[in-house]
């Protein structure tokens, strides 16, 4: 800050928020990876679960915190977004179809979580492989996204240069 002398002096206090947004960004992810990371792993294993029985257990295991951990990917988004709208706009247009695929795999998922206590029989068996795909289909574009991320993106004059397969590379895959 810069604190001038004299009748009438203003002082300017100028305060850097990039490590508070790197902070709050980085715990967004941090607790993401954490704690959603431990669901879509038990998801993947779901299909593996030899007997309904397992499958309640399985599924009552992560029941508890199943609805808070998407919070923080919505932080992570927001965050990124109120942080910094440029690199939002770049990330989002490079990584627009993974992004756009896990979206819908994460929801896939939460349609089976909650359809799957409300069935019997053959449905809940349908519910079961749902989830258990749902899952997959997140993680395996939660890997896309991160790889192309890692890759690099093409940027030209502050937008993205690249084109909208530019992330199923063989490094991303």
């Amino acid at each position: 800050y810069s604190a001038p002398t004299g009748k009438g002096a203003v002082m300017n206090v100028v305060f850097d928020f990039v490590p508070v947004w790197t902070l709050i960004l980085g715990a967004g992810i941090f607790f993401y990876v954490l704690l959603d990371g431990f669901d879509l792993g038990v998801g993947m294993l779901y299909g593996l679960a030899p007997d309904v029985g397992t499958r309640n257990v399985v599924m009552n295991s992560i029941a508890p915190i199943w609805d808070g951990n998407e919070t923080w990917l919505v932080l992570g988004g927001a965050g990124l977004l109120a942080a910094s709208p440029l690199a939002y706009s770049v990330v989002l247009s490079a990584l627009y179809l993974p992004l756009a695929f896990m979206l819908v795999g994460l929801i896939f998922r939460g349609v089976a979580f909650e359809f799957r206590f409300k069935t019997e029989g053959a449905q809940r068996r349908v519910w079961d492989w749902s989830f258990a795909l749902g899952s997959t289909v997140a993680t395996f574009c939660q890997g896309l996204v991160l790889g192309g991320f890692i890759q690099g993106i093409n940027v030209s004059g502050g937008q993205f240069a690249g084109g909208s397969f530019e992330w199923l590379a063989p490094f991303p895959i």
